[in-house]
């Protein structure tokens, strides 16, 4: 039997269907949830290196790439909520991202990543994060991520990965 959720947080007991993965969160994986993470910036996480088959991102100043940087957050969003998952099981994927990037860093200089769950709506967790060298706060806003079943992700994947688009 499963322990299941009934909104508005009532829980009750049922017995899985055949075939179908155990989708609840723990009741553990709630708001308040922090984390920290600390990284300092390679020089291979530059603008330059993003995206090498693109020419303009060459001719750009060698710093820390927003998008290495979003990365970056929705990393200690995802170890932030691991302790509360049937990992490898259960995984999260990123939904939805809203955050600034509002200076630069170099090659060399640590970035602290700071995130806390702010609510958890089903399957759905929402983070306020924030990031900063040593100097500067370099990132604010938002992220989303949903709880996913490895498996059943996968599987659903299979005929897109048959059938590229055009």
């Amino acid at each position: 039997m499963l322990q299941m959720r009934d909104p508005p947080g009532r829980l009750r007991w049922a017995l899985p269907r055949q075939g179908l993965p155990h989708t609840d969160v723990s009741p553990d994986l709630r708001p308040g949830i922090t984390y920290r993470l600390r990284y300092t910036v390679p020089a291979d996480k530059t603008v330059p290196n993003i995206y090498p088959e693109f020419g303009e991102f060459q001719q750009m100043p060698q710093v820390f790439a927003t998008g290495f940087m979003v990365a970056l957050v929705e990393q200690a969003c995802l170890l932030a909520v691991k302790p509360y998952l049937d990992w490898p099981r259960e995984q999260t994927v990123g939904t939805h991202v809203s955050l600034s990037h509002l200076a630069a860093t170099p090659p060399g200089h640590v970035v602290t990543v700071e995130c806390e769950v702010t609510a958890v709506e089903g399957r759905r967790i929402r983070f306020l994060a924030s990031a900063r060298d040593e100097d500067d706060l370099i990132s604010e806003g938002t992220h989303e991520r949903t709880v996913i079943d490895f498996e059943r992700f996968n599987r659903r994947l299979e005929p897109k990965k048959k059938a590229p688009g055009p």
